[in-house]
């Protein structure tokens, strides 16, 4: 027991850090380019995070089905740390680029981990509960980080944004060596060319919602890598992602329902700050706290959704959970510069309450109806999905805002755009067949 309680410790201390940094760096980059110049690389030292992590994410539950969950959880927290240590001694925009993407490495390895060892430690109804820790994280983090930003940039320096992410990865370190892991994995050899060429497809790819110039030969170009990164996992002994994975109705219809739930309103997160800012006129802090409500929302189903997938199983709550998110959509369609601070952070709240219910049932969805050496793979693929599809959304909502004459007609725009794509993610939840999770025994510290 104990040493399930370390390695608890040691997930939430993880995710935290990963959550805040995710936050932190977009109130401080302004500064950090005041003081280093490369104002042309600005929006770079985001993406090369969000490309190296996203990418990362479905090779390490691939490696963790093979090597065991602490090993490879243990390395990207390491890689994570170095990554910290050099984004705080930059001294150029280019060496920070190059510093975010390895620090993306290193998150992008972290990231799945928490649902997948939750996954090997606790029995379905109580993996709920374990999911609204995390998402807990996210929602104090969305609080902090602008606080500790705004610190650091006042009276420290913006370097500790970074260096602040080493004593808390030495700790989570050194909570993780007592934990005893009950995964037995399945050795294979590593795909390497699998990796390459998964990697080089999908940055490609990622690449279209940034660039503005190119983008026809970034399309093709990583379309012609995907085919044949999957061409090739066809013929591979221990594929990087074993595509006969996808021949479950279930797993492929989650991932796809995850992925259009992530491309519809999961990127207003990012405008609803702007919109409390520029439209309602309040200061940095008061804008980021109805992220709050959604993280509120998000721990209100999460904790009893375990309990719920093994009661009724999974197309009833994937139902309920897509139509909460189109009740935000339309809330969020009505959404006007009248529009007070309760309001908005109630359609926040009910926007938690729908991802809530999605992520917490896919998660358990992805792990229950896989075997137990393609769990990892299986839990990272809905990460996967979230990310690229949050990727497309807010690149979307993002051109809408750039191209509207106003913030509040932009807001308008791309929340109507939010509404109908949450009408497909509705779509898409009802090809899921009724299915309920085993109710399993206590497992083993």
């Amino acid at each position: 027991m104990r040493s399930r309680w370390f390695v608890m410790t040691s997930i939430v201390l993880a995710v935290l850090i990963s959550s805040i940094d995710s936050t932190i760096t977009n109130t401080t980059v302004p500064h950090i380019v005041k003081e280093l110049g490369g104002f042309e690389l600005y929006a770079w030292s985001f993406v090369a995070y969000m490309i190296t992590s996203t990418v990362l994410t479905p090779i390490a539950g691939r490696l963790s089905d093979m090597y065991g969950r602490k090993k490879v959880f243990a390395a990207g927290m390491i890689v994570f740390l170095i990554g910290s240590l050099l984004c705080g001694s930059a001294n150029t925009m280019i060496q920070l680029v190059l510093f975010r993407a390895v620090q993306g490495i290193g998150a992008g390895i972290m990231n799945p981990f928490p649902s997948i060892i939750a996954g090997d430690l606790f029995p379905v109804e109580k993996r709920g509960t374990v999911q609204a820790l995390f998402s807990g994280m996210w929602g104090i983090s969305a609080v902090l980080a602008p606080l500790l930003g705004a610190v650091f940039v006042e009276f420290a320096s913006w370097r500790w944004i970074f260096y602040v992410n080493v004593p808390v990865c030495i700790a989570a370190i050194l909570l993780l060596i007592p934990y005893k892991e009950t995964y037995v994995p399945k050795r294979a050899s590593v795909d390497v060319a699998g990796a390459v060429l998964f990697t080089a497809s999908i940055s490609l790819l990622l690449l279209l919602t940034v660039v503005d110039k190119g983008v026809v030969v970034y399309a093709l170009a990583g379309v012609a890598l995907l085919a044949a990164f999957i061409a090739y996992e066809r013929k591979h002994r221990s594929p990087l992602i074993p595509l006969g994975l996808f021949r479950k109705r279930n797993v492929t219809w989650m991932i796809a329902n995850t992925f259009i739930a992530c491309a519809s309103l999961f990127g207003t997160s990012s405008y609803i700050p702007l919109f409390m800012q520029e439209v309602r006129g309040h200061e940095l802090f008061v804008s980021g706290l109805p992220l709050l409500g959604q993280a509120i929302g998000w721990m209100f189903v999460s904790v009893p959704a375990g309990k719920w997938v093994v009661k009724y199983g999974y197309r009833r709550l994937l139902v309920i959970g897509n139509a909460l998110l189109i009740g935000c959509g339309v809330m969020a369609v009505l959404l006007n510069a009248g529009s007070g601070f309760v309001y908005v952070f109630t359609l926040m709240f009910v926007q938690g309450l729908a991802y809530g219910l999605i992520f917490t049932v896919t998660t358990i969805g992805a792990q229950e109806l896989v075997g137990q050496h393609q769990r990892g793979i299986s839990t990272s693929m809905q990460f996967f999905a979230r990310n690229i599809g949050t990727a497309v959304g807010t690149t979307i909502m993002g051109a809408y805002l750039t191209r509207a004459p106003d913030t509040m007609t932009g807001m308008h725009h791309l929340l109507l755009y939010g509404f109908w794509t949450s009408l497909a993610a509705f779509a898409a939840g009802l090809f899921i067949q009724t299915a309920r999770a085993a109710q399993t025994e206590e497992r083993p510290a």
